[in-house]
C-alpha cells in the first residue's frame, strides 16, 4: 500500500460517486499489491479497464473449483491471450476435495445445499489467494442479486478474509452499474466473454449448479436453483449475508 486509507465510509460516500475507471484507478494508485477475482463478464470488464490504465500493475487471479464449463476454461485462456497477462489459477485442497467426494459423493450439493462443496472448492482457495494481497477488486454489482447485494459499496474492509491482525480493502468498481451496462462497454471495447452467456446463461458458476434462465428470469436464478432465492452466496462475498 502506498497510501493510508481514511475511513472507508467516508472513501465510499466520495468514491460512489466516481466512475469504474476512476475507482480502478484509485485502487491502483493506493496499493502496489492489488489483485482482480476473476470469473464472469463484469470482472473481465475490471480487466480490460485496469489494463488501459496501468497494464503493468494489472494482477489478476482465478479460482478453478475443478467443476467448470469446457467453456470456461477456454474463457479464461482466451482472456490471458487477449491481454497478455499472467493469470493465477488457484486450485482447491486436494486432501479435502477427496474426502468430500469419497464420504457424500459428486453431488451432495443437491442434497445437503451448495455451501459445504463451496467452502472447499471456493472459500478455501480464496482465502489462501487473499492472504497474499493487501487489497482485492470484484465485479459485484448491486443489481446482481436482490436479497444479498443491494447494500454493497464501492470500497470496504474485508474483515472476513483479512489477515490476523492486518486489514484487507476491496473494491466494487462495478457496484452501481447495470447489466445492461456491462454488456455495453463489453460490445464496445470488443471484450472477451463467455459464450455461454450467447446460449442463455447469465450468472456463470459451476457447472452441476448453473443453467440457463428464462425470459423474465433474474440472472441469479440461474444459481443454485433448488435453494432459497435469497441466499445465493457462495461465500466468496460472505459480507453481504452478514445482519
Amino acid at each position: 500500500m502506498t497510501a493510508n486509507l481514511l475511513n472507508t465510509l467516508d472513501l465510499d460516500r466520495e468514491l460512489s460517486d466516481q466512475s469504474p475507471q476512476e475507482i480502478i484507478a484509485y485502487a491502483l494508485e493506493q496499493f502496489d499489491n492489488i489483485a482482480i477475482s476473476f470469473s464472469g463478464a463484469e470482472d473481465v470488464v475490471l480487466i480490460d479497464m485496469a489494463h488501459r490504465i496501468n497494464p503493468e500493475k494489472v494482477q489478476v487471479f482465478s479460482l478453478d473449483t475443478g467443476r467448470l464449463h469446457a467453456e470456461t476454461y477456454r474463457f479464461i485462456e482466451k482472456v490471458r491471450e487477449h491481454y497478455g497477462i499472467q493469470i493465477d489459477v488457484v486450485f482447491p485442497d486436494a486432501y479435502a476435495v477427496n474426502n468430500m467426494v469419497r464420504e457424500k459423493g459428486l453431488f451432495s450439493f443437491y442434497r445437503d445445499g451448495h455451501k459445504e462443496c463451496c467452502s472447499i472448492r471456493k472459500i478455501g482457495p480464496l482465502r489462501r489467494k487473499l492472504l497474499t494481497v493487501d487489497a482485492w477488486i470484484t465485479g459485484q454489482r448491486r443489481d446482481q442479486s436482490p436479497g444479498t447485494r443491494t447494500a454493497i459499496p464501492v470500497i470496504q474492509d474485508d474483515k472476513a478474509f483479512a489477515r490476523p491482525d492486518d486489514t484487507l480493502t476491496k473494491f466494487n468498481p462495478l457496484a452501481n452499474w447495470s447489466s445492461n451496462q456491462v454488456w455495453e462497454y463489453i460490445r464496445s471495447n470488443n471484450v472477451p466473454y463467455n459464450e455461454l452467456h450467447d446460449r442463455g446463461y447469465i450468472s456463470i458458476g459451476c457447472e452441476p449448479c448453473t443453467r440457463a434462465t428464462g425470459p423474465g428470469q433474474h440472472e441469479r436464478e440461474g444459481r443454485w436453483w433448488w435453494e432459497e432465492a435469497t441466499m445465493k452466496e457462495c461465500g466468496l462475498h460472505s459480507v453481504n449475508t452478514q445482519k
